[in-house]
């Protein structure tokens, strides 16, 4: 595959008062010329919020921005108190699903996540499903859960950050570990989680892969993700069944820019369908402060 990038970059800082940043972006069209892209800027206190901004896909401009979050941090004490991170939103009975990212910071280690749920029946205004999160930490699983990706199909299924460890860096500060694994459900709240791994790690230096986005195509599954050993790169893999997949990096058709917003690292990726188009969502340096771009398939098939 081989993604064009267009001369686009969104950041909230240009906008929003107090906010800077447009992390893990989800686009959803929602008509002929507008597709809406759901993201998550920080505030002055480094929290992250949920807002979205929509973008005319024929003059690639800036049509409408968000004022106010659709989802801000949670209650003091709560999983997502520090910060709520947009993860993936999905539009499943008659209701607008919004899987999201909820932080708390830590002691031993910096912080910690897991994966809450709200639901809207505009897209716009969010309610928590629960106080609590749907998928954290378990006995099997006793590190934290984060970034998703969700598709309802005879089940739920469920792609998702899972944290296997911590270990120190060579200058001794916590480093996090983790990969991607798999999980399904009946009802897209309760997960079966076995242990599945999707997406594991290449060798002992690649120690973070995250934000995976599947998309089922004719032949099969495909998914992009961010991986990191040095500075995030987007990986691509595919699978015939969306259970085991082949890791084949080298065709995601993206990398970094020779100067711009994305010079350092490339991460975050979601891919779309636009007026039979496909499009690549991406976030650049410093894990999405400098904003998103915008990508279009120019050569192969999905």
């Amino acid at each position: 595959m081989k993604w064009e990038k267009f001369d686009f970059c969104f950041n909230s800082g240009a906008y929003l008062d107090g906010y800077d940043g447009a992390a893990v972006p989800q686009a959803i069209p929602v008509s002929d010329d507008i597709v809406r892209v759901y993201y998550s800027p920080r505030d002055k206190q480094n929290r992250s919020h949920i807002f979205y901004v929509d973008i005319d896909m024929n003059s690639l401009s800036v049509a409408d921005v968000c004022r106010e979050p659709v989802l801000s941090p949670g209650e003091l004490g709560a999983f997502d108190d520090s910060g709520t991170m947009m993860s993936y939103l999905g539009f499943y009975e008659n209701k607008w699903w919004l899987y999201y990212i909820g932080w708390n910071l830590g002691v031993t280690v910096p912080f910690r996540n897991s994966l809450g749920l709200a639901f809207s029946e505009d897209g716009i205004h969010f309610k928590r499903a629960y106080n609590g999160p749907i998928l954290d930490r378990t006995k099997e699983e006793p590190h934290f859960c984060a970034s998703c990706w969700v598709l309802k199909e005879d089940r739920y299924r469920i792609w998702y950050l899972s944290c296997v460890k911590w270990r120190l860096d060579k200058e001794g500060k916590p480093e996090h570990c983790y990969h991607i694994k798999y999980a399904e459900s009946d009802d897209g709240i309760n997960w079966e989680r076995h242990g599945r791994i999707a997406i594991d790690f290449e060798n002992d230096s690649e120690y973070a892969i995250s934000r995976p986005c599947v998309i089922k195509g004719d032949k099969g599954y495909h998914m992009w993700f961010s991986h990191r050993g040095d500075k995030y790169r987007i990986g691509y893999a595919f699978s015939e069944d969306g259970i085991d997949w082949k890791r084949m990096d080298d065709q995601s058709g993206i990398t970094i820019s020779e100067k711009g917003f994305d010079d350092i690292m490339i991460c975050y990726p979601n891919v779309f369908k636009f007026k039979n188009e496909y499009y690549m969502l991406y976030n650049g340096n410093r894990y999405g402060m400098t904003g998103f771009g915008i990508a279009k398939l120019v050569e192969g098939e999905i």
